[in-house]
């Protein structure tokens, strides 16, 4: 017994030691957007130490759970790695901490759990009110951030599998308790990098940053089924400050779709999402939207700029959604150089998604929709150029055409354009947009540009 206290406390003075050592190095300051390498972290531990086994059949939520808690001891002395190293890492959901970087080796695939119960029931967010799904709560996404600085998840192409099929069957079947929960979400947290890794089959939404800042999004593989339902890739909503680069996406519903919060709930809570930098991003979306804004925007979008797209076989390339009742805007929004093939409908502006969290919404909060550039788009396979429908009362304004060719295939539709309560201006554009969108060159003046817009500081 007494050699067994001994060992014990040979542990406990190797901890100490640890805990002293990483003091002298110092926190570890690094402007946001450059990411962690691994060996900047002062500290690691691997996830095997902590019980962990990478059969795919043994459930490792504790192990995760104690690597985190045992990393956030070091969160004042340069922060710490966990290490997941080559295997099948079965798990539910688990929170990170402050100043760690989750790094998944080559081969290393951190599987979510098919248990229900191994994802927790947490509260809506304040700006929805509901699920995403259901009234009331929704289940908690497999890694969690809450009111966090300076994360990392990143790694050498690992894989992050949500084995999305079984809620995507009781979604179907209406057989959900509470909605379906994402694979990585982060609230209230600032300074965020992933990157370097592909995430499959979320249950619902892949990654969902809400109320935060300072996210940077870049080399990474998103996929589910393209008939799995209602799944997204990227998802900034209520944020300030991202920047999304270099990945390609595809699922079902929405590559990528900016939001910010939904009707009451969203106005109430008043989050903004501003200035997000969209740029060399492969997107599918095969029922919805590759570039979709709202229809939750309820708190306000504005400053996006988005170039440098390839989309492909989605039903739609860009969706600017809303309806009376939301309130909020989308504005100051300019999207350029995209080439698109095999699209329905290249660009739909819709004013009629009447969709809302519960009935006590009011009708009179109606959305302002004004100042959106589209411009330099090559489109080959187009069903569809556009369809641009404001809302009676509330047109959408200053929607803003330019130097966009579209190759138009399908006979079927009787005109490449379709337009009812919106006003703007256009110029160089192929086939020959609606009445509303074809002034003289006078009114160019306003459209919004963003002519000296540049990139977040990022690395």
């Amino acid at each position: 017994r007494d050699f067994s206290c001994f060992l014990m406390c040979l542990v406990v003075l190797s901890w100490v030691l640890a805990v002293v050592l990483g003091s002298v190095h110092g926190h570890v300051r690094r402007q946001w957007g450059e990411q962690v390498p691994p060996e900047s972290r002062p500290h690691s531990v691997t996830i095997t130490e902590f019980g962990a086994v990478g059969d795919g059949r043994t459930l490792n939520t504790l192990p995760f759970q104690n690597a985190v808690f045992y990393a956030r001891s070091f969160a004042d002395k340069g922060g710490a790695q966990l290490y997941v190293p080559k295997g099948r890492w079965l798990t539910g959901s688990f929170n990170l901490t402050s100043h760690l970087t989750l790094f998944l080796e080559k081969d290393a695939i951190i599987i979510g759990a098919e248990e229900s119960s191994q994802w927790p029931i947490v509260e809506p967010l304040p700006s929805y009110g509901q699920g995403l799904d259901l009234p009331g709560p929704r289940h908690r996404s497999l890694i969690n951030g809450y009111n966090l600085t300076d994360v990392v998840i990143t790694g050498n192409n690992g894989l992050i599998d949500g084995q999305g099929s079984v809620w995507w069957d009781w979604l179907r079947s209406h057989e959900l308790n509470h909605s379906r929960p994402h694979l990585v979400e982060f609230l209230y947290s600032e300074e965020i990098v992933i990157s370097n890794l592909t995430f499959l089959n979320s249950p619902a939404w892949s990654i969902h940053p809400v109320y935060c800042s300072n996210v940077k999004v870049h080399n990474v593989t998103i996929k589910t089924l393209l008939d799995a339902p209602l799944t997204d890739g990227i998802v900034p909503d209520s944020c300030l400050n991202v920047c999304i680069e270099d990945s390609t996406i595809s699922v079902s519903h929405e590559a990528i779709s900016v939001k910010s919060g939904w009707d009451k709930y969203g106005i109430s809570i008043g989050r903004p999402t501003s200035d997000i930098h969209i740029s060399r991003v492969d997107l599918q979306a095969s029922s919805g939207a590759a570039l979709a804004f709202g229809s939750e925007m309820s708190g306000g979008i504005s400053g996006i700029h988005a170039d440098h797209l390839t989309i492909h076989g989605s039903d739609k390339g860009f969706s600017f959604k809303t309806t009376p009742g939301r309130g909020g805007y989308i504005k100051e929004v300019v999207i350029s150089d995209v080439e698109m093939d095999g699209i329905r409908v290249a660009i739909e502006f819709i004013g009629n998604l009447s969709s809302h969290p519960d009935d006590d919404f009011d009708p009179s909060e109606l959305p302002v929709i004004d100042q959106i550039t589209l411009k330099n788009m090559v489109g080959t396979n187009i069903s569809v150029a556009g369809v641009l429908s404001g809302i009676d009362g509330d047109p959408f304004t200053a929607i803003c055409l330019s130097n966009l060719s579209f190759s138009i295939t399908d006979s079927a539709y009787s005109t490449p354009w379709s337009c009812s309560n919106v006003s703007g201006y256009s110029e160089s554009v192929f086939p020959e947009p609606c009445s509303e969108l074809y002034t003289s060159s006078s009114n160019s003046s306003i459209c919004f540009s963003l002519p000296s817009y540049s990139a977040l500081a990022v690395a």
